[in-house]
């Protein structure tokens, strides 16, 4: 039988927003990934037969496929095509998915998959209401002027009144309220959160200054790490930040993910052509699965897809060596570790994107590739990921270290 297995992981660092990437356009970012790609792992890029990119703004800069700009970009064949895909924060995570799925199926050999954000360059939201388009909150509501607003009537009909859905905005859906409503279920404190993202950017200057991650990275450009780790941070400057969407809540911007660029890629095989072609497998992709949950708390489907991960590959949580649940907000992981009984020590254990950021379409490939070095730093065999996304989805990946 096929199988899929890693064969190569490598990342950007994350560049805060107007940091150390924001002059690089991210087509370029996403090429240079490509191609230290092809180097760290030995294959020749003429034999890719697909490249996977998730993004989700796409627009601007990346607009127009910018899975196949990255391709011709990174200066490989113009014979090796390109797609983008948008599963929200998981979009990187989803290429990886659907790379396993074409070479276990036997469409494909060799396919990279991956993801970029520049949130420096083309900000969150660009591609849901042009700049160019003045409109009025009625007329965005309405329709008019010619404003062509997301979900439709029939969605807004849906969940018109139901709480945390604002009816009246061209994005009624909020993660940010999402999140609260996160804290609000799992009784979630102010002091819970600020004790977890003060935890995370400690976990990440620690894996900095041990050295751990410096074999994820290829450094561009004059960056050689990740610009978010905040070592100068504490308790009380956290407790100093506002609660800006609930004047009484508890989510502030220190508990949240930060707005960052970025890129990732993995590549993707089989053992037979691994084998045929020298290339060392990594680790099996054992377990790709995807959920679905409320799209107005949003970020919940971690707790589906995690289920459903361990059932379809007939583990427990225990068995598990390791996890990866982004940070996007801290309720997230806190409300997954509360629910699910896990191991806190086992958790995002290089810190997660309160400290590292997240630059959308690349987290999920970013995540994978920090967990797949762990895994191998300390000599263990399975690793779980799982990312909350925009509509209430979720992903879930299972990893069997091999080597």
């Amino acid at each position: 039988m096929r199988d899929a297995v890693i064969v190569a992981a490598v990342r950007t660092p994350v560049g805060r927003r107007g940091g150390g990437l924001a002059g690089i356009h991210p087509v370029d970012l996403s090429g240079q990934v490509l191609a230290t790609l092809a180097g760290r792992a030995g294959f020749d890029p003429a034999q890719v037969d697909d490249v996977i990119w998730g993004c989700v703004t796409q627009v601007g800069e990346q607009s127009v496929n910018v899975g196949r700009s990255a391709v011709l970009a990174a200066g490989w064949p113009e014979s090796v095509a390109g797609t983008t895909i948008d599963r929200q924060c998981g979009s990187s995570q989803q290429a990886v998915h659907f790379a396993a799925a074409a070479v276990i199926s036997g469409q494909a050999d060799l396919v990279v998959a991956g993801g970029v954000e520049s949130m420096t360059r083309v900000p969150m939201g660009a591609n849901v209401i042009p700049a160019s388009q003045d409109l009025t909150r009625s007329a965005r509501w309405t329709g008019q002027a010619g404003a062509q607003l997301p979900f439709g009537t029939a969605v807004r009909a849906r969940y018109a009144g139901v709480d945390g859905f604002a009816d009246g905005e061209p994005v009624p859906f909020s993660q940010g309220v999402g999140a609260e409503m996160i804290a609000t279920r799992w009784r979630l404190s102010r002091s819970q959160l600020d004790e977890f993202s003060l935890a995370s950017h400690e976990k990440a200057a620690a894996a900095q200054d041990s050295g751990a991650v410096a074999a994820e990275l290829q450094p561009v450009e004059g960056v050689p790490a990740d610009e978010g780790v905040r070592r100068d941070t504490s308790l009380a400057r956290l407790a100093e930040l506002p609660t800006p969407f609930d004047p009484k809540g508890v989510v502030t911007a220190g508990s949240a993910s930060q707005i960052s660029d970025g890129a990732a890629a993995l590549a993707i095989t089989t053992s037979d052509h691994a084998r045929a072609h020298g290339l060392r497998p990594l680790a099996r992709i054992h377990t790709a699965v995807v959920a679905g949950d409320d799209p107005v708390i949003m970020l919940t489907a971690v707790l589906p897809a995690t289920a459903k991960a361990l059932d379809r590959a007939g583990l427990r949580l225990a068995d598990i060596d390791a996890y990866e649940v982004n940070e996007a907000f801290a309720p997230v992981p806190l409300a997954w570790l509360a629910e699910t009984g896990a191991d806190p020590e086992r958790l995002n254990p290089r810190g997660g994107a309160i400290a590292l950021g997240h630059p959308l379409g690349a987290s999920g490939a970013r995540i994978m590739t920090t967990l797949l070095h762990h895994l191998h730093d300390h000599q263990l065999r399975y690793g779980l990921q799982t990312m909350c996304e925009g509509g209430g989805m979720a992903n879930a990946t299972i990893l069997e270290r091999l080597g």
